[in-house]
């Protein structure tokens, strides 16, 4: 199954320094390399965006943009831009404050029946309240969090 990896998974692989402070990223770029290794790991265009965003050197974002290329993009559709809005309003009705990024990334991921691999807790807060599925990583001891059918 393919997995859609999110922005703060390919900054801890791609674009932070390697130091002690980041050690608590090595599980993640690990299942990340993994997930590389299957050929399971899928973007979309605006997290590819976001990972590219702010790199003032320009030989710096050709590498970095090099090394995205290979990495299957999901195609958004018009209806996941409608997903995105519908689940926006949900979370707002229950005084969830949203991100678009972030909701686009859950409307592809659950037309696509897809996981999300993402360090962002606030997914985990949307996932109570709309159908996505988060991914959890192998070292975990844990396995996919299946659908939160509560509360909708």
């Amino acid at each position: 199954m393919k997995v859609l990896v999110d922005t703060p998974i390919w900054s801890f692989a791609f674009r932070r320094s390697n130091n002690a402070e980041n050690s608590c990223s090595k599980p993640v770029v690990e299942e990340l390399i993994e997930l590389i290794r299957e050929d399971r790991a899928v973007l979309i265009g605006p997290v590819r965006q976001e990972v590219l965003s702010g790199i003032s050197n320009q030989k710096q974002f050709d590498l970095l943009r090099e090394k995205l290329k290979p990495f299957e993009g999901i195609a958004i559709t018009s209806g996941d831009y409608e997903l995105a809005a519908d689940f926006n309003n949900q979370c707002r009705r229950k005084g969830i404050q949203v991100s678009h990024i972030d909701f686009l990334i859950c409307a592809v991921a659950s037309r696509s029946g897809i996981p999300i691999f993402t360090t962002d807790n606030d997914f985990s807060l949307y996932a109570k309240h709309i159908d996505i599925i988060l991914y959890v990583p192998r070292d975990s001891g844990q396995v996919l969090q299946e659908k939160h059918t509560d509360e909708r």
